[in-house]
């Protein structure tokens, strides 16, 4: 396990993310609500950068004739095909079988840490 610390958690404002290159990885780090994320900049489906897609929310389960947006800022859409997933977990909303690479990350005297080659690296 390697902690490669990438960036200041003061140049990525609430609400914003910034792409970063660790071992040849690329790495979208988002600051949603006051936590930091890391997802892998690939998406599955044809390689598209997923984190240069919109940062939004999604519809949630309503009624018929009926619709209901939530979780703003918690879903980034692939920019090639629209493809969505939650940038806190990784997974796709549309199937439990897709997802893309989710890092941890540790926040250290207000440094951002990427762990690499952990057990927990998803």
């Amino acid at each position: 396990m390697a902690v490669y610390y990438v960036a200041d958690t003061a140049i990525i404002p609430e609400g914003t993310h910034r792409i970063v290159e660790v071992e040849g990885r690329s790495i979208g780090i988002f600051h949603i609500k006051g936590e930091f994320y890391a997802l892998h900049n690939s998406c599955p489906h044809e390689g598209a950068e997923l984190c240069k897609g919109p940062v939004c929310g999604t519809t949630l389960p309503s009624d018929v004739y009926e619709f209901k947006y939530g979780r703003d800022q918690e879903i980034v859409r692939c920019p090639w095909h629209g493809w969505e997933f939650d940038i806190k977990t990784g997974k796709s909303l549309f199937s439990d079988r897709v997802r893309t690479r989710k890092y941890n990350l540790i926040l250290s005297e207000g440094q951002i840490g990427i762990v690499i080659g952990s057990a927990n690296e998803e």
